[in-house]
């Protein structure tokens, strides 16, 4: 089966599509998974590089979360063949894992969406918990094109708050408004002055960012009274340097935090905002965009695209 390996540290550019042998039938509490669809992200570019907060040393295998059908069970099983799942298991074509690891998923499910869900929706569905944002308030997203600001931005309209989306590209940007923000802005040129219009010189509420660097420090000069910012990543490449003067002239609040803390320190918060999800996702509440597909021999072109921000939400790879 075809397998793609980080085998060092490096560029997206030194990955490796290599055939292994198929996975072993599945012991007692295990399922084999028959993976049809996995997405990839951003955070991968930076593991390659050996610069991920946790990162695993070399050889591993790329990617995240893949969508599959179980084609054998393990003694004692739970589920059975055919039953659809979502699994961590990254870029393969089949593996055997524990049960408990994989998500049971309702059939009939759109596999590409429910492949390239979970790591953007959860950790948007998280943030907005956090900043505690209400319907009405004034949401504004950076990178709204990508994987976890859009999902910010499918999240909150759902909620009822009012978005107002960044991103670098006009053509980005009317994607973006086909899919729900109120409001679009095209940051290359600068986004305060157009936030505090379209907010009557109040500011934004929240403001969801994954980017940092010097979008952050424009940031805290159209926030509104009270507003909250979430900390979610530096796409840009440097993590801002917070005043706490500003804050406090600003009477604001920076929400730092990661998906991973809360998998970690409140599980079955994590559980309950993933079953809320597939239940949105289900009833098509939520809408994953997919902007790119690839085959898996086309992993390094896959993520050329992501290097390139090219892409418009998520980048899956197929069989």
């Amino acid at each position: 089966m075809k397998v793609v390996f980080c085998e060092k540290f490096g560029t997206h550019k030194d990955l490796v599509m290599r055939e292994i042998d198929p996975p072993s039938s599945p012991a007692a509490g295990e399922i084999t998974v028959d993976v049809s669809v996995r997405s990839i992200q951003f955070s991968d570019i930076v593991r390659i590089q050996g610069n991920y907060q946790d990162n695993r040393e070399p050889p591993f295998i790329m990617g995240g979360d893949g969508v599959g059908v179980v084609s054998a069970v393990g003694e004692g099983s739970q589920l059975a063949e055919g039953d659809i799942v979502l699994t961590g298991a990254g870029c393969v074509e089949q593996a055997t894992v524990p049960e408990t690891s994989v998500l049971s998923l309702p059939s009939g499910i759109d596999m590409a969406a429910a492949s390239s869900f979970r790591a953007g929706y959860t950790t948007a569905l998280h943030g907005l918990q956090l900043s505690r944002i209400q319907p009405g308030e004034s949401l504004l997203v950076h990178g709204a094109a990508g994987g976890m600001g859009l999902a910010a931005v499918d999240i909150a309209k759902l909620m009822g708050a009012r978005v107002i989306a960044t991103a670098s590209s006009d053509d980005k940007l009317a994607i973006l408004s086909s899919l729900g923000a109120d409001h679009m802005i095209n940051y290359s040129d600068g986004f305060r002055d157009e936030v505090k219009s379209l907010t009557n010189g109040r500011g934004a509420d929240v403001i969801f960012d994954p980017v940092g660097g010097d979008v952050f420090d424009e940031s805290m000069r159209c926030i509104a009274p009270y507003g909250r910012i979430l900390i979610v990543g530096f796409t840009s490449g440097r993590p801002a340097f917070a005043k706490t003067n500003h804050l406090l002239v600003k009477d604001a609040q920076l929400i730092g935090y990661t998906i991973g803390g809360l998998m970690r320190h409140d599980p079955k918060k994590h559980e309950t905002n993933v079953a809320t999800l597939l239940d949105w996702l289900a009833h098509g509440r939520i809408s994953p965009y997919i902007s790119h597909q690839f085959p898996m021999d086309g992993i390094v072109d896959a993520y050329d695209v992501l290097v390139e921000r090219k892409v418009v939400g998520k980048v899956v790879i197929t069989n």
